[in-house]
């Protein structure tokens, strides 16, 4: 078995002109692991203790870092960690749904200051440009406007092959980023799926492999793919679909995985029953046989995907988070590693399973996580060309 991969943090540069790499650099590394004294900052990033301490008093006076407590306890003088201030800057994430339209607006740490949304029957484009112009402009009014760094998009792929109305048609010809562009900050919009495996990424746990696949379950399925800590989003943007991939079903020889592993098929199976699924993603009181079957056949269709992605990309492991209740989350994993387990592959490792770290806010948060990098991360942490 090959060793794990040990991830190696980039490195400051020292040569002109690097100076907007190296504050990103810096803020970057705060936010992976959280408050660091001067000296550790310069051990992490290679930068010299001088070079350190003239970034961190310009991003002090930009008002990004701030002061935390001082650490007693050691010889000489406490060491004072530099930690990230929440108030400096402001991200809004607008996620596109099935059901409904949400707007957070974001941190500088990553929190959710405050959200709107909106019910939707079919998610129309001049109804989706109504609310996000309605909310951004709601929520952003008591800010300063210079700390809103912009606003990411969270959109499903190919809306117009919805099997809903004529009107999601008009998704084909149309650009969301492109019709707010009049906005007075930067516009940005990416998958869906995409998105959410980026709030995993800036905003999960720091113990993430390099290399991982992560899965999404929604109203549909939509999945992303990260190698060397980057998001892959393919061409066409089309990376990860793991959606469409076609599985063995019960009920013939093969259908796709959005037919079994989605929240639509669990509400299919709820419909004969006269009840739907909650309004919000907590513990739900749901019929146990109904649950129970739609668990085994989204857990059946999830390892064959899964297993027949391990054999095109060699992955760590795979992270499957969701519009869930947690504990039908865990569920979920567990099952399907399970069902992993029981049928290995030859010549191929089982990848290990594990339960994401955001929950039913990954849509939105990754959305808002789009200008986070564009504006504080460096190059290639996330988004390519971020």
């Amino acid at each position: 078995m090959p060793p794990v991969q040990t991830p190696t943090p980039p490195k400051g540069a020292t040569h002109p002109g690097t100076r907007a790499h190296n504050e990103r650099l810096i803020l970057g590394l705060i936010r992976r692991l959280g408050p660091l004294p001067k000296a550790e900052i310069a051990r992490q990033t290679g930068l010299s203790a001088q070079s350190v301490s003239v970034i961190i008093k310009a991003l002090e006076g930009d008002g990004l870092l701030s002061r935390g407590k001082p650490q007693r306890g050691r010889i000489g003088q406490p060491s004072i960690p530099m930690e990230l201030a929440a108030d400096g800057a402001y991200f809004l994430g607008l996620s596109v749904g099935r059901r409904r339209l949400e707007l957070v607006l974001v941190d500088f740490l990553g929190e959710i200051v405050d959200r709107r949304q909106e019910p939707v029957t079919t998610p129309a484009p001049d109804e989706v440009l109504a609310f996000a112009r309605s909310a951004t402009s709601d929520l952003t009014a008591p800010l300063p406007q210079a700390r809103i760094a912009g606003l990411g998009i969270a959109l499903p792929g190919h809306l117009w092959d919805w099997p809903e109305t004529t009107a999601m048609s008009d998704w084909r010809h149309r650009d969301l980023a492109t019709e707010l562009s009049d906005l007075p900050y930067p516009v940005h919009i990416l998958n869906d799926a995409s998105a959410a495996c980026g709030a995993e990424l800036i905003f999960g746990t720091a113990d993430l492999p390099r290399d991982f696949l992560y899965v999404f379950i929604g109203h549909f399925i939509g999945g992303g793919l990260v190698l060397d800590g980057c998001l892959q989003t393919g061409r066409r943007g089309n990376a990860a679909a793991l959606g469409s991939m076609p599985v063995g079903s019960p009920g013939g020889p093969f259908t796709q995985l959005i037919d079994m592993a989605s929240l639509v098929t669990l509400e299919q199976l709820l419909t004969p029953h006269g009840t739907a699924i909650p309004a919000t993603p907590t513990r739900w009181t749901l019929p146990p046989r109904v649950v129970e079957l739609w668990l085994d056949g989204a857990a059946t269709g999830l390892a064959q995907a899964l297993a027949a992605a391990t054999c095109v990309v060699d992955v760590d492991c795979v992270v499957l988070d969701g519009w869930l209740p947690e504990d039908l989350r865990a569920d979920l994993v567990m099952r399907t590693q399970a069902q992993l387990d029981a049928h290995p592959l030859p010549g191929i490792e089982t990848p290990r399973l594990r339960a994401g770290a955001i929950g039913p806010d990954a849509r939105a948060l990754g959305a808002a996580s789009l200008p986070l990098s564009h504006r504080f991360l460096v190059d290639r942490t996330v988004y390519p060309g971020g």
